[in-house]
């Protein structure tokens, strides 16, 4: 019954996030909804992605929990950890044990573990040839997720490439590179008014940015827009 009803779930996971693959769509908004469906529906306490940028650089475009992020932003920082190799590789990359890596990471590895995370499952954002970012799985205890999973990840992984490199883009390079930015965009608009309600509400980033999310879906807007709303003052939520 348990796995019937998780089926399910991830099927009408896979509804929505085709359902968002529509003229006008916000790839911030697609994002958010995966990483959150990604946490929720697999073996994972947190999910985050990271993408690249025109130039190559890499950013963390969307994230579960501030834990997960702060984790993917060290691996950024230092160029170093599975999130980063995934995407340079565009091969997916498991860490079972995070405590067992040695030297390879020893940054990752302190961060990681700093955060109560143990392991990690991280499936690139490719299509064909191109390899855009990576989607990013955390758990709090060792070991690898299902094979079940893991497929389910692919899929999961496969739909935000699409939306971010749709179709009809991939003879538009330019087209491509501006939604690239817009999300890039959008997510610094989103960490300031985060930062915003956080210190006018006295509450930490992760209440912060539910309290942005959950504004937007009961009011039918994009994220984008609230938090651009929050940050310029012309929104009080």
């Amino acid at each position: 019954m348990v796995s019937t009803t998780r089926e399910a779930r991830l099927a009408a996971t896979f509804v929505t996030l085709a359902d968002t693959l529509v003229a006008g769509y916000d790839v911030v908004d697609l994002l958010d909804t995966l990483v959150n469906a990604s946490a929720d529906l697999l073996d994972a306490a947190a999910a985050g992605l990271i993408l690249a940028d025109e130039a190559g650089e890499l950013s963390v475009i969307a994230s579960t929990s501030e834990r997960s992020r702060l984790v993917e932003i060290m691996q950024l920082r230092y160029g170093l950890g599975p999130c980063v190799e995934c995407y340079r590789t565009g091969r997916v990359v498991t860490v079972p044990d995070v405590d067992k890596v040695g030297d390879k990471w020893p940054d990752f590895r302190e961060a990681a573990l700093e955060q109560g995370l143990h392991s990690v499952h991280a499936v690139p954002l490719r299509l064909r040839g191109t390899v855009i970012g990576a989607l990013n799985l955390f758990r709090n205890q060792t070991g690898v997720i299902s094979d079940e999973d893991a497929l389910a990840a692919r899929a999961l992984a496969d739909i935000a490439t699409i939306g971010i490199l749709h179709e009809r883009t991939l003879h538009e390079s330019d087209v491509a590179k501006q939604q690239l930015q817009h999300a890039l965009d959008s997510r610094v608009l989103i960490e300031q008014a985060k930062g915003v309600l956080a210190h006018t509400r006295n509450v930490d980033m992760d209440d912060a940015f539910r309290t942005l999310r959950d504004y937007a879906r009961s009011n039918g807007l994009l994220l984008r827009n609230v938090a651009e709303g929050v940050v310029n003052r012309t929104l009080l939520i």
